[in-house]
């Protein structure tokens, strides 16, 4: 798992210049989580059998956009005739389902699963690849996360990938509603999908 110096998945360059390139996109702080979640990424990826490299670049990009401001966003949306609903969230959610697009566009990645990732680890997705569930949990339950319930979070995913997506959906949805925040209906999907019948009544 250490850092290497190779060319990922037809990118024209190696982990050290994209982690240069992410570092002059980000903040400190922002840059030392995605450094976290691509660690986080790579150990769920060895214990479910996922390509390593594909956990690495994954959790590197996932967060690429997060600090871009609301009209690249705003102006991604209309351009690539997106959803319009779209426009009446925010960051929390577009940096993921359109924060995609600038990773594929300015990195150069064009790894469709690696980009999906990228794209549903805000919300979910009612049929997410094991590489799409390990961003979402990585993001989660990496090191410096610190709220109620990471502990659980992190033990049950450890143990059952699929079982910590349900547990952080089921999570997240509660304290949107607790909160009286709105959810995005791409989060209920991916509830009903994931847990119903996912076993975490019985843990």
């Amino acid at each position: 798992m250490e850092n290497r110096q190779l060319a990922y998945k037809g990118m024209p360059f190696s982990r050290e210049e994209l982690v240069e390139k992410l570092k002059a996109a980000l903040t400190d702080s922002r840059f030392q989580h995605v450094l976290r979640v691509e660690q986080t990424a790579m150990k769920l990826a060895a214990l479910n059998k996922v390509d390593l490299q594909s956990a690495s670049i994954a959790g590197l990009v996932h967060d690429y956009a997060k600090q871009r401001p609301d009209e690249d966003f705003i102006l991604a949306i209309k351009q690539y005739h997106l959803d319009p609903e779209l426009l009446h969230y925010g960051n929390a959610i577009w940096h993921g389902v359109v924060g995609w697009l600038f990773v594929k566009n300015e990195l150069q990645i064009n790894d469709i699963e690696i980009l999906n990732a990228v794209r549903y680890h805000t919300v979910g997705h009612e049929y997410m690849t094991p590489l799409e569930q390990i961003v979402y949990m990585a993001d989660y339950i990496e090191p410096g996360r610190d709220f109620p319930g990471v502990d659980e979070a992190r033990k049950i995913t450890f143990a059952n990938l699929a079982q910590g997506v349900a547990f952080q959906t089921k999570q997240t949805l509660s304290y949107l509603v607790a909160h009286n925040k709105p959810v995005f209906p791409q989060t209920i999907v991916t509830y009903n999908s994931w847990v119903p019948n996912s076993g975490l009544d019985k843990e």
